[in-house]
């Protein structure tokens, strides 16, 4: 216990000499530790930043449903060249499709779609949005919020004559078309025109986040805040099985029976399974041309993760050439040091001075400013990553998201004190290594 004091003393001792010395050059020891401060700043604000950018990607994807699988009917090329032949195309899901899908037996919840363009009227208002025809499982699978009202339901506990066993006119709008076609009125109650038939709204949903668009994906941006929902049975009796879009002066036919299934698994470890099985039932059930695609966003989640960190160890190795040079320039000015000082180094030998003392003195400087460069940069780093969002937001209306990486704190901190060991190494040993007499005489 009495050796541990002893040590304890020693090094309190040293630390106090270390800071009077740096106190006494301060000009000099804070441009030496330039570089670790810019280095530890850079690790933690690249960390935060590429955090917030990879929490941005993570959770476009999840919303999606990391139990979803997406299946959507795709238009083949063939189809296109073949539509100046016939006016009608024809192909994508079918009915008897979504029949087998819900035969797979993870699948818990399952949501058929017929999506397409329409012009939403109400008087002299208009909007152009999508008409979107669902079920009451659509909400549960896609997380769906609503401002007022209710969404669709398959069946009542009254009557069990639901909006789709009733094919009843009633509609869902999204936050935009409500704001377009009811600017200063309630929409409850009130109705708008759909392919000349009146529609009466029963609701209006919260606004949505828009997906995005990943590279390599099947699946496009898509934007709900557009989009009118109606019962699916409804929207085969009013629009009936094929559709007719008008789309710069053309006008074009479809017959798709759905659009779009989305399937919820039971377990998300039986995702990528239950995926490979929709995959093998198509392709058996549509062998003769691809009008189909999959998208697992489990299969995205999993990889923009995996991207995440290896995006981390980019960054921290970007960062850690910053402690780098840093460290090197605390080797030079300590070198510098040893040389300035070799007549103070000779006068604490020739008192007893043992050449380990010499070399902790010299070893505790080099940390002791490294530290306070490492505490400089930990504050550059957390002004970084609150003000330049804010900047970016005032002045140029972008958004720059950043999420504070703990970890990177504490990682930055404690490279920048193992910048000072490392080194401060060299030239502590070359001071200890000085002849006590050849000091003396060093003008």
């Amino acid at each position: 216990m009495q050796l541990l004091l002893v040590y304890w003393e020693k090094a309190l001792r040293s630390l106090v000499l270390a800071l009077r010395s740096l106190w006494l050059h301060k000009l000099r020891a804070f441009l030496s530790v330039l570089g670790i401060i810019f280095g530890t700043a850079a690790v933690i604000s690249l960390m935060a930043f590429g955090e917030g950018s990879m929490r941005d990607a993570l959770e476009d994807i999840e919303r999606q449903g990391a139990k979803n699988i997406i299946i959507r009917s795709v238009k083949p090329p063939d189809e296109a060249n073949s539509q100046r032949r016939s006016f009608i195309v024809t192909y994508g899901l079918t009915d008897a499709d979504y029949e087998r899908m819900q035969m797979i037996d993870s699948v818990v919840k399952s949501v058929p779609m017929r999506i397409f363009p329409q012009e939403i009227r109400r008087l002299h208002y208009m909007h152009n949005g999508r008409v979107v025809g669902t079920t009451q499982q659509y909400q549960n699978v896609n997380k769906i919020q609503l401002v007022m009202g209710r969404f669709l339901v398959d069946a009542d506990e009254i009557t069990d004559q639901g909006d789709n066993t009733g094919m009843r006119n009633v509609c869902v709008l999204g936050s935009d078309v409500a704001e377009a076609l009811f600017p200063f009125e309630n929409p409850m109650g009130q109705t708008i025109v759909l392919n000349k038939h009146h529609f009466v709204v029963v609701g209006v949903l919260a606004e949505r986040m828009p997906t995005g668009s990943v590279g390599g994906s099947s699946v496009s941006a898509e934007e709900f805040n557009n989009d009118v929902y109606i019962p699916l049975e409804t929207c085969r009796s009013r629009y009936g099985e094929k559709i007719y879009i008008r789309q710069s002066g053309s006008r074009s036919g479809e017959a798709v029976e759905l659009h779009q299934v989305t399937l919820e698994i039971s377990h998300r470890d039986k995702v990528l399974g239950a995926g490979a099985a929709v995959k093998d039932l198509l392709e058996r059930t549509h062998p003769f041309k691809k009008d189909w695609a999959v998208t697992v966003p489990l299969d995205r989640l999993e990889e923009a993760e995996r991207a995440r960190d290896r995006y981390k160890i980019l960054l921290v190795f970007i960062a850690g050439i910053s402690l780098l040079v840093g460290g090197i320039g605390i080797m030079n000015i300590m070198l510098a040091s040893v040389t300035e000082r070799t007549r103070e180094i000779g006068v604490r030998r020739a008192l007893g001075a043992k050449r380990r003392d010499i070399t902790f003195q010299f070893l505790i400087e080099a940390t002791a400013q490294t530290t306070v460069g490492g505490l400089l940069g930990v504050g550059l780093g957390l002004a970084i990553i609150y003000g330049v969002p804010w900047l970016m937001i005032k002045f140029f209306q972008l958004n720059v998201p950043a999420q504070l990486h703990v970890p990177a704190i504490f990682l930055g901190l404690f490279f920048s004190i193992m910048v000072g060991v490392v080194f401060g190494w060299y030239p502590a040993w070359r001071a200890s290594r000085l002849d006590p007499i050849e000091a003396l005489r060093h003008e």
